[in-house]
């Protein structure tokens, strides 16, 4: 069987090979649609810009850890990040994964701006692996001697996906890579375009990845570093969010790209990400000023019962629930009678705060925004 050769280990490594205007288009949209952000973003008051904030960085941190098979608490999650950007919140379990990812999110989001250094990195690492004790490298690159390796199968039939460069070359990868990240910023003395410089920083970290664990989420805060710095101002985008849902051909795309370095399929595919994950970001940032909308037009005029109901449907974001709200989802979350649901829909489809469809059991409730 011929030995597999990574990109790591051809000659040309790590200069990528791509056709120079291969993205032009995309990064024009990139700016267009920054702009389109921005412009709602300017509609907003200091108030509700801070929650809509909160809630969208509460919601990249989630997806980030979700991509990794890390399931955390929401409220737990946003608690975590209200605290640190100095806000009153309500007590939370605190399980160190979540304010470990709010705290590395908030720093990111902070110090956008700031030169790559090999402190930052580590620093992001410590705060990520808060609480772990099954790595023997937190807050440092990776140090053992057996090979890292991205594998699936069991022993026996075991298929390697994908094998990094050795410890021992980690600080010279890394200081070539930090070096490469702040000259190509708009500031450095080889800027490139901000998609391009994205897609090859995120391309470049996972594949030397330096450490033990938590490559991933490091790696997807280097886009939004990258996309921040070109923006002059903390980016909200829905990477993570747009990974996630569709996480199959992203490891797809990075296990054919660990092969070789030409990386115009790569530059595509990550390109169609940014730009999905800046139109799901525009559509969230409208969904939460309706919302606040919805909430200040419905003031007092609902009881705590159809109060818990809208939020709960709020909570399931754009999409909202599948198929619309059922009398049964009221009874079932509201722990009420069917009598009792039965007023309260008709009550809210009355002020104008839901919109009804179908027939009997087929009746379905949404919000009316």
């Amino acid at each position: 069987m011929t030995r597999e050769i990574w990109n790591w280990q051809q000659k040309n490594w790590p200069d990528f090979s791509y056709t120079k205007d291969i993205l032009k288009a995309e990064e024009a949209a990139f700016l267009t649609q920054s702009g389109l952000s921005f412009g709602i973003a300017r509609h907003i008051d200091d108030a509700e810009k801070q929650n809509i904030t909160i809630s969208m960085i509460s919601n990249e941190a989630y997806k980030t850890s979700e991509i990794e098979g890390e399931i955390l608490n929401r409220d737990s999650l946003q608690s975590s990040i209200k605290q640190h950007f100095g806000y009153k919140a309500h007590p939370s379990h605190n399980d160190p994964r979540e304010s470990g990812i709010a705290e590395m999110i908030i720093d990111l989001h902070r110090h956008y701006d700031a030169l790559l250094s090999h402190d930052i990195l580590h620093t992001w690492h410590e705060m990520l692996m808060n609480g772990r004790r099954d790595l023997n490298a937190i807050g440092r690159y990776r140090s053992h001697e057996e090979p890292m390796q991205v594998v699936s199968g069991y022993v026996q039939n075991r298929k390697i996906h994908f094998e990094a460069p050795p410890s021992s070359s980690m600080m010279k990868e890394m200081s070539s890579f930090i070096a490469w990240f702040n000259n190509t910023s708009p500031t450095g003395t080889t800027p490139l375009p901000p998609i391009i410089r994205a897609s090859i920083a995120h391309l470049r970290f996972l594949s030397i990845h330096p450490f033990e664990d938590g490559n991933g989420r490091i790696g997807r805060a280097l886009v939004e570093k990258v996309l921040a710095q070109h923006l002059k101002q903390p980016t909200l985008i829905g990477l993570s969010q747009i990974i996630q849902d569709n996480k199959k051909r992203y490891y797809d795309a990075l296990e054919i790209q660990n092969k070789h370095n030409e990386i115009n399929g790569w530059l595509e595919y990550f390109a169609e990400v940014i730009l999905q994950a800046q139109k799901y970001t525009i559509s969230e940032m409208d969904f939460l000023i309706q919302k606040a909308k919805f909430f200040i037009r419905h003031k007092d005029q609902m009881n705590a019962r159809q109060n818990k109901v809208v939020a709960r449907m709020f909570a399931e974001g754009t999409k909202g629930f599948e198929g619309g709200l059922s009398a049964q989802n009221y009874i079932t979350i509201s722990q009420t009678s069917p009598s009792t649901a039965t007023r309260d829909l008709k009550d809210l489809v009355g002020k104008n705060a839901l919109t009804q469809t179908g027939e009997r059991k087929a009746t379905r409730y949404w919000l009316r925004l």
